[in-house]
């Protein structure tokens, strides 16, 4: 009878070693989104998501010499049609700015 206990703590002492190990083991995920030139990775592939192209917008703007932020640019669309205006002849955010000044083709009247 004297075994019995000493068993269950053992028992209990395997487990609690082999939880933290476990618990050691999985590392949280990462939260940062990684942009590359306008595009997100997911699953191994490149995709255009508005986060991305937002901060590429900012990088864009930062090497014209402009104080931008990217929450700004994706909070204001006034302001992000301000940078456009300003940086949107640039070819790597031409795609981006077309969408927030869109130009009229053909005649208007």
């Amino acid at each position: 009878m004297a075994t019995q206990p000493v068993m269950i703590k053992v028992w209990i002492g395997t487990a609690a070693v082999s939880a933290i190990a476990l618990a050691g083991s999985f590392s949280p995920a990462s939260a940062a989104i990684a942009c590359k030139d306008g595009y997100q990775r997911v699953q191994g592939n490149y995709i255009a998501t508005p986060y991305c192209q937002d901060e590429l917008l900012t990088k864009v703007a930062r090497e014209f010499g402009m104080k931008v932020s990217g929450s700004k640019i994706r909070w204001n669309p006034n302001y992000k049609r301000q940078v456009c205006l300003t940086v949107g002849n640039d070819i790597r955010v031409q795609e981006i700015c077309r969408t927030v000044n869109p130009t009229i083709r053909g005649r208007s009247f």
